[in-house]
């Protein structure tokens, strides 16, 4: 009997912190979904995308518009800096698209880059740590 007391004794204050801790609250759907957004920013990611997007747009525009042609300008026999190519044979490699569009790259990456600066000034932007 005396073993039956010992254990009641033991179990009492796994009893006792047990109903201490506060049950969670139950959250509707939507303000799990509310604190989701609000926890990952992904309003602002999203943002972000469509912006990115537009000014992924317009430096391709600009690219083949303007610097694809001019650069066309300056290769004898060709006009257009898309057309450029080897052939050899029967097979044509063509080399004037991945150029434009290297170039392409390296404008939006200046851009990124760019905005990245100027939005670490401002103090919108923190870097990250160093490891």
């Amino acid at each position: 009997m005396r073993k039956d007391i010992d254990k009641r004794i033991v179990m009492l204050p796994i009893l006792v912190t047990n109903m201490a801790e506060e049950t969670p609250v139950k959250k509707s759907f939507i303000a799990e979904f509310m604190e989701f957004l609000q926890k990952f920013s992904v309003i602002g990611l999203a943002i972000a995308f469509v912006i990115g997007q537009a000014a992924s747009k317009l430096i391709s525009s600009f690219v083949n518009d303007i610097i694809t042609p001019f650069i066309g300008l300056l290769t004898p026999d060709v006009g257009d800096l898309n057309k450029i190519g080897i052939t050899v044979g029967k097979s044509t490699f063509s080399y004037g698209d991945l150029i434009s569009n290297v170039i392409n790259f390296l404008i939006i990456a200046l851009v990124v880059f760019l905005a990245y600066k100027q939005l670490s000034k401002v103090g919108l932007m923190k870097d990250p740590p160093n490891k």
